[in-house]
């Protein structure tokens, strides 16, 4: 009897990167909630956003102003097609042709960004929020 060939090694996440370890799943949707790191208000239900840029700071004026007002380049995000898949999220005045995500309770943010031009695509960033 010959030894049992090792088990194969699961699909890769075709959205996998370090940051989104344990949170994407084999079709790359969120398997955790996504939440407000401030207040706790959940932002999305599990498997409403697909694993897919420049923000601004979630620092004070003043000191974004003395690390010379730039903001943070966020690469992992979690890509919403569809605004009502969220379940509490507020957005900020037109910047440009952008638009801000803000927790809707707590008005913490921006954790994410929606460009005017693409009606259908709404970017929430993997390190401004928490999951559950």
């Amino acid at each position: 009897m010959e030894p049992a060939a090792p088990p194969a090694s699961p699909p890769a996440s075709p959205a996998a990167a370090p940051g989104s370890a344990g949170l994407v799943c084999a079709q790359g949707r969120n398997l955790r909630a996504v939440l407000c790191q401030r207040c706790g208000s959940r932002v999305l239900l599990p498997g409403a956003a697909t694993f897919a840029l420049l923000l601004p700071a979630m620092r004070k004026k003043a000191a974004a102003a003395a690390a010379g007002g730039g903001g943070d380049v966020l690469r992992e995000h979690w890509l919403v097609r569809d605004m009502f898949s969220f379940e509490n999220v507020g957005f900020t005045r037109d910047v440009g042709n952008v638009k801000f995500l803000v927790c809707a309770d707590c008005e913490a943010g921006p954790i994410g960004w929606h460009c005017l031009d693409d009606k259908d695509s709404f970017y929430v960033a993997l390190e401004r929020v928490a999951h559950e």
